[in-house]
């Protein structure tokens, strides 16, 4: 069985690469001939770990190949993937379907026998029926189906997450369609993966719902993170004597700065949208929504009144970038906001990400870019932790007065533990714990 994946961004090259990893011929096709011949020399685009060795693992068993011929490898395909941005549209928030729709176009003219056209891009409800009705005016005498499986990757631990995920959810309108999806997650039915078979529209939703549901779960734990400090109370215990509770769970129970990457503020900006054009109250999103972004703002605040009156000058040491670990991902990270409102008070920044820097050095200016923690927080006179990479973690007290100039640290992800820093004379404040004294 062949399978064409147009796009080879994170979503098209984790899920093309994961498939030829389990046995199937793959072609990932991209219109960007530099990324394309990139691929071909093993270069990957993104960070993920584990990805690059599964590539060159595949490449090498000559089931994973990357063109930029669309033409050819639809019509030679037995399945064809959507893999391609679906961002927010400009000026009013409502998800930009001009990838997929030319995508769709770029399929019709090229389908030769029955295939299946499968969105694994996010897409709004009724956006599979709009594609179904491309092909068709473009290719009437086409033979396919339309499915809609989205995809439940968690950056960075993607490959985990396709090999071994909660559920697969498929939506579908034929058996024959049905019987070509079962083929390709065989593997998964082995070890007994939930495999969700339902309607176009419902399995287009089900991933806005889904998303849309861990912001608000994120958001709450940081309301709850503020009312703790108000009163005195640790944010951890709380979060881990609601998440014993097994009809909450203890996921996405961890406060901070409130959440980014690619897929919450897009998509539940995209669900909003859609519950508006159809007349339906989603109160509960819009003020998570309003609410997140307040959260950044409030973040910056609690930095600058750390620093006390005279922040004016001072040397702030950013640790993360990414919007979280073990990605190298700037989209709509924390600091993209945090950042430029300290530079408005005339703080000056110096950063330290592990894997992000080469995509944060195009989206901020006028920051001294460090190459080691060491140079990062070398005389800074504060330090802010805004990605908790695992190497931020064991920082300790005697690594810090080495090279530090004031004594000021803000954890916005809890990842010190406060137990090390008693009685080190650091004043350490995190997010909905009291705050460490200095001593």
């Amino acid at each position: 069985m062949k399978i064409t994946m147009l796009g080879t961004g994170y979503v098209g090259l984790v899920s093309g690469t994961c498939f030829s990893e389990f046995g199937f011929d793959v072609c990932c096709v991209d219109k960007d001939e530099d990324k394309i011949s990139n691929l071909k020399k093993n270069i990957i685009p993104i960070y993920e770990p584990g990805l690059e060795n599964l590539v060159k693992k595949n490449k090498k068993a000559n089931r994973l190949t990357f063109s930029y011929d669309i033409k050819k490898n639809v019509a030679d395909a037995d399945i064809v993937f959507i893999a391609v941005g679906t961002p927010t549209r400009r000026g009013d928030g409502h998800a930009d379907l001009s990838y997929i729709y030319k995508a769709s176009e770029e399929i019709a003219k090229s389908l030769a026998g029955y295939t299946v056209v499968v969105t694994k891009s996010t897409v709004p409800v009724g956006t599979g029926s709009e594609i179904k009705k491309i092909i068709k005016k473009i290719n009437p005498n086409a033979k396919f189906d339309v499915v809609s499986n989205p995809e439940f990757l968690r950056e960075g631990n993607a490959i985990e997450d396709f090999m071994r995920p909660d559920r697969v959810v498929v939506g579908c309108e034929t058996e024959k369609a049905k019987e070509v999806i079962s083929k390709i997650y065989k593997p998964l039915y082995l070890i007994e993966t939930p495999i969700l078979f339902t309607d176009l529209k419902t399995a287009e939703l089900i991933k806005y719902a889904g998303n849309a549901f861990l912001a608000l779960k994120i958001s709450y734990i940081n309301q709850i993170a503020d009312l703790c400090e108000k009163v005195g109370a640790d944010v951890h215990d709380v979060s881990r004597g609601i998440g014993l509770d097994k009809r909450i769970g203890s996921k996405f129970l961890h406060p901070g700065p409130g959440y980014g990457g690619s897929c919450f503020p897009k998509d539940t900006q995209a669900l909003v949208k859609t519950a508006n054009y159809y007349g339906s109250n989603i109160s509960l999103v819009e003020n998570v929504i309003s609410y997140n972004s307040q959260r950044k703002n409030y973040m910056a605040e609690k930095i600058i009144s750390a620093l006390g009156k005279n922040y004016s000058n001072q040397k702030v040491s950013i640790l993360g970038l990414a919007f979280k670990p073990e990605t190298d991902d700037m989209r709509e990270s924390p600091c993209l906001e945090i950042i430029p409102k300290l530079q408005e008070k005339n703080i000056q920044i110096s950063a330290f990400d592990p894997v992000a820097m080469d995509e944060a050095k195009k989206l901020l200016k006028n920051i001294q870019f460090a190459e080691s923690v060491e140079d990062c927080i070398n005389k800074s006179n504060a330090l802010v932790i805004l990605t908790e990479w695992n190497e931020f973690r064991s920082l300790s007290p005697e690594r810090l007065k080495k090279h530090m100039k004031g004594n000021i640290l803000i954890d916005l992800r809890n990842a010190l533990n406060p137990e090390i820093f008693h009685e080190s004379g650091f004043k350490l404040i995190q997010v909905g714990r009291p705050n460490q004294p200095n001593q």
